[in-house]
């Protein structure tokens, strides 16, 4: 009787083994934590009820992506975007929503394909004290801030670090703040999300973008080599998804989503955080 027990349960284990993806998938990480730019509204920003915690249009699609998979993903606000980034890299947190693809990320980081967004990073300027601008030469010769560790494309970082005189602040908005008090002539960064910034701080007054963009590129979704839980089937799935939800125009419904978001926020009063 005992041996008729055990060959049912062994039959029964051997019928679920042989379904598709039952296998690979056991045993995997069934919590990923994730982060991101906390100033990058409307993709990421800190939640006002919730300040530990991301929210916006890539954490949107994060959880989308998580409940397809069957898996919880937490996008959590781990510092400003060297900090976010050095968390990821390290492997004290698995994924990062929402990066350019450049080389030094590529050491440390899977990447994700295809992107989920398309950014254009742009040059600011103190609204009326422009300069002749047609291109990167342009701007040889003269002072410029950027986010500490950010990166427009791997072409330009090469120029940049080569021909132009950068200084490097931790947030977008003390970027902005060194830009007004004129110690910068201009600032390096992406075109919405510096724009809903500069409409919080009250500053679209005072400065604007100039044209043509620097660079157009992909946004994606990255997992730490260091985190536990990468393994092939895990980068199959992520890429599989976002594949389907890309192609279904589901990061665009988002974006458009969380800009409204986004507005709807600026416009209430300060409310108390949850503690």
């Amino acid at each position: 009787m005992r041996d008729h027990t055990f060959l049912r349960f062994l039959l029964v284990w051997l019928g679920l083994a042989l379904l598709p993806g039952w296998a690979a998938a056991a045993g995997k990480c069934e919590r990923l934590v994730a982060t991101g730019n906390p100033e990058y509204p409307p993709y990421l920003w800190r939640d006002p009820q919730n300040p530990k915690q991301l929210i916006g249009a890539n954490a949107d699609l994060l959880e989308q992506i998580g409940q397809d998979l069957g898996l919880k993903i937490e996008v959590i606000y781990t510092g400003p975007w060297s900090r976010a980034q050095d968390e990821v890299r390290t492997g004290r947190v698995d994924l990062l929503a929402g990066a350019s693809l450049t080389l030094p990320r590529l050491e440390s980081m899977d990447y994700v394909h295809p992107a989920f967004f398309t950014t254009q990073s742009v040059v600011w300027v103190r609204k009326g004290q422009g300069f002749p601008y047609a291109g990167r030469d342009d701007l040889r010769g003269r002072s410029g801030g950027t986010l500490v560790n950010n990166s427009l494309d791997h072409q330009f970082d090469a120029f940049a670090k080569d021909n132009l005189t950068l200084e490097s602040a931790p947030s977008l908005t003390q970027a902005f703040q060194q830009l007004l008090l004129g110690r910068t002539d201009y600032v390096l960064y992406e075109r919405y999300p510096g724009l809903a910034l500069a409409d919080t701080l009250g500053l679209l007054a005072d400065i604007e973008a100039l044209e043509p963009p620097l660079s157009s590129e992909g946004l994606h979704l990255t997992l730490s080599h260091n985190s536990a839980c990468n393994d092939a089937w895990l980068r199959g799935q992520l890429a599989k998804k976002m594949t389907e939800l890309t192609a279904a125009g589901v990061p665009e419904t988002l974006l458009q989503r969380n800009l409204e978001r986004w507005k709807s926020q600026q416009l209430q009063p300060a409310a108390a955080p949850n503690q």
